[in-house]
């Protein structure tokens, strides 16, 4: 095998793949990136039996084969070589690098051990790219972190004809988006639970293309895995099993307070007041008509507070949340003007764009004040 790559080419690949990895891999070849050229083409894989990706490109190929060789260090590398074109050969167990002045040498690793690719489920329908990607950002940042607690690491996908919802928790915020798509069948009706590390990952590398294609088994052969396609990618994951949790029930139908404010101006004057909240410490909201004043610290450490003109109606309102928690919801509105609704400050409160409609929610626990 021989051809000659240009090298952000090569680069931005490799490190696509490199990045779903397993950092323990269970057997040496998983860690591996599979390079195989036929033609002028040339097809960069990954696989550890849960994650597959997989990105084609064009290269100058002198003579064709497939060799496997460690995916971190191939991209550590290409990372790092001078902006001239690569020239990559194999002869028996070395692959040789060579870019400008540069050469590497790498051993390669037995291609004959290494997992055949999944294939992609029969496709499912399609939407644009920029969408998904805003939509799984919105979503995916109230996934769970836990592994302990596997469903509450994914985003749930609901599927009822041309209307696709995405929805997310990790018990303390719930962030729901609906949006419309391009079903390949319009009496498609189901759900699935997408890692969401794995899909935000996916979503951001194929937000360059013009669509997604989503492909979803539904029976038989590939059930339990979920596929997607786009600018010159694929890549597919096995589902999570499990019960996710019955989140719609938790939105609350009506609100006894509302308040309007700029979003940027919120973001803002929350990391400012949150400079002084020590680990796990909230931030104060307190809404008077007409007034947001932001405080956080106590009486035997710093203390910090601000005041926003803003749009409120209801009784007088002190609710305290996690910082962090709160600016994740504030980021992921997709308006100037954000919009609190509130029940009572012992109850989630929910977080919209002005309209309060209900493409995106994201809704956050409060958390409880002493005294």
């Amino acid at each position: 095998m021989k051809f000659r790559v240009e090298r952000d080419t090569l680069a931005d690949a490799v490190a696509w793949i490199a990045r779903s990895l397993p950092t323990r891999p269970p057997v040496p070849v998983l860690a591996g990136v599979l390079l195989d050229v036929e033609g002028h083409h040339l097809s960069v894989s990954g696989f550890d039996y849960e994650v597959s990706t997989q990105v084609g490109i064009e290269v100058e190929a002198a003579t064709a084969g497939r060799t496997l060789v460690s995916g971190r260090l191939l991209a550590e590398i290409t990372r790092a070589l001078p902006a001239q074109p690569v020239q990559l050969a194999v002869t028996g167990s070395r692959m040789e690098l060579t870019c400008g002045s540069s050469r590497f040498t790498l051993p390669v690793m037995p291609v004959e051990d290494y997992p055949s690719m999944p294939a992609m489920p029969g496709t499912a329908g399609a939407l644009e790219s920029d969408v998904f990607a805003s939509a799984v950002s919105q979503v995916a940042v109230a996934a769970g972190r836990d592994d302990t607690l596997p469903v509450l690491t994914g985003v749930r996908f609901e599927i009822d004809g041309e209307r696709l919802t995405m929805a997310a928790t990790d018990r303390y915020r719930l962030a729901v988006r609906e949006l419309g798509w391009r079903p390949h069948r319009v009496d498609l009706t189901t759900t699935a639970l997408v890692p969401a590390r794995t899909l935000s990952e996916t979503a951001k590398s194929m937000a360059s293309g013009a669509e997604v294609t989503l492909a979803l088994a539904t029976g038989g052969a590939g059930e339990g895995m979920i596929g997607f396609a786009g600018a010159g990618r694929r890549a597919t994951t096995r589902l999570l099993d499990g019960e996710f949790p019955k989140y719609r029930s938790l939105l609350p139908a009506e609100h006894s307070a509302v308040a309007l404010v700029p979003t940027g101006t919120l973001v803002e004057a929350v990391k400012r007041v949150a400079l002084v909240a020590e680990r796990n410490t909230p931030i104060r909201l307190i809404f008077t008509a007409g007034e947001l004043i932001l405080e956080a610290g106590g009486a035997d450490e710093a203390q910090a507070s601000e005041s926003l003109d803003v749009g409120f109606e209801g009784d007088d309102l002190t609710i305290a949340f996690n910082p962090v928690f709160l600016l994740d919801g504030l980021t992921a509105v997709d308006s100037d003007t954000t919009r609190l609704a509130f029940t009572v400050a012992t109850k989630p409160a929910v977080i919209t764009g002005k309209e309060g409609g209900t493409d995106y929610r994201y809704l956050l626990m409060p958390v409880r004040l002493s005294g």
